[in-house]
């Protein structure tokens, strides 16, 4: 196989012409192997059919493999001036030829200094758009702990007006004044649901 990567013509082809060439070669080894099997087959049913035949099935099978290894081995001679042929001739891309979306380049053309600069400035510019990320997910984490900072003050006033309300009703005690909360929570629940079932019988009268 040819060590060229040739990756001009992987971008018009879509796949590397080595590739291709290495598809070709495997295809052709199944087939061979396909058809000396089915040729050994055939091989055995005749001899069945001699009266007398003292040729064995193992004496074919390395009959078989040798000759299946004269096919492979004169296959990859002629295999191998047939690659040349096609990565020099049929898959192979000329020099004077542009892709077409390879044509600004002919109009526009630049020196080897200009494409190195021009890769300096896409790696910083690739480099800032890094720093640029990082720094949105800093910012985007910072508004978050904004927020949760927020609903954390929200909470200790909520507290620290339960905690008052508790006082003005005589319990001292956060723990106090939660237990007296949720028992007037309970009975505004209670008043509504009796509100609720007066509402419902008196529409039903």
């Amino acid at each position: 196989m040819s060590v060229d990567p040739m990756t001009y013509e992987a971008q018009f082809f879509g796949f590397t012409p080595q590739t291709c060439m290495l598809r070709i070669y495997i295809a052709f080894q199944d087939y061979l192997f396909e058809v000396m099997q089915a040729v050994e087959q055939v091989i055995l049913k005749k001899l069945g059919d001699l009266p007398g035949c003292e040729i064995n099935p193992v004496q074919v099978r390395k009959c078989t493999e040798k000759f299946l290894g004269f096919m492979k081995e004169c296959f990859d001679n002629l295999f191998g001036k047939m690659e040349q042929l096609f990565l020099q001739l049929i898959l192979r891309i000329p020099p004077n030829i542009l892709l077409p979306e390879d044509k600004p380049q002919e109009l526009h053309p630049c020196s080897e200094e200009e494409f190195r600069f021009l890769q300096e400035e896409i790696e910083q510019l690739q480099k800032y758009k890094t720093e640029l990320g990082t720094k949105q997910a800093l910012l985007a984490e910072l508004e978050e702990q904004k927020i949760m900072q927020a609903q954390l003050k929200q909470t200790l006033v909520l507290f620290d007006e339960l905690e008052n309300a508790g006082q003005d009703h005589g319990t001292s005690d956060f723990r106090e004044s939660l237990v007296f909360l949720v028992q007037n929570s309970r009975k505004l629940q209670t008043i509504r649901d009796t509100v609720e079932r007066e509402g419902k019988r008196m529409k039903i009268l």
